[in-house]
């Protein structure tokens, strides 16, 4: 990579920068711990610089994906297989895009902590799809896991959140 293409590949990496951070707080549940992912990623990104392929998403999916394999390596975790996850997606529909764009700092707070008790398999779903806007194939891509996979997982998300958030909706006559 000459100079200037790489000048143009930091710039366009850095622009990513909040959005990255972002999802590695909502990751970790921790500044500091997403301080260091982030900054583990950035050097990984740096360093395969030359793997990069621009695509019409731009670099963002792939610097999810570079993020959430350095939280997983980070964490010990290995990719669950999910088959029955697979069937429930087949039964069930989930739905393909974000109603409203979703403001995370303005959340309700017992929102917020309902999200955070969620399993982290179905937290990262159903945050990389409401609060970063990610297609379930970008999802897919980001995580390992099959598209089903991430289908069933954004369902059985939005149960179990409507599950706890019962007393809320019945607060605010839903």
């Amino acid at each position: 990579m000459d100079r200037p293409a790489q000048l143009q590949f930091r710039d366009l990496v850095l622009a990513e920068l909040p959005a990255v951070h972002r999802l590695a707080v909502y990751l970790c549940r921790s500044r500091e711990i997403a301080e260091d992912l982030v900054q583990e990623t950035y050097l990984r990104v740096f360093k395969s610089a030359g793997t990069y392929r621009e695509t019409d998403l731009g670099p963002r999916p792939w610097l999810f994906k570079i993020l959430h394999n350095v939280w997983r390596t980070r964490a010990g975790r290995r990719t669950e297989v999910a088959a029955a996850a697979d069937e429930l997606a087949e039964q069930t529909a989930a739905p393909q895009s974000v109603p409203l764009e979703l403001d995370w700092e303005n959340v309700d707070q017992r929102v917020k902590k309902a999200v955070e008790q969620l399993p982290d398999n179905y937290r990262d779903v159903l945050l990389l799809w409401a609060v970063e806007e990610m297609k379930y194939r970008e999802i897919a891509d980001i995580t390992g896991i099959p598209i089903g996979t991430v289908m069933s997982r954004l369902f059985r998300a939005r149960q179990l959140l409507a599950e706890s958030l019962a007393d809320v909706a019945v607060e605010r006559g839903l």
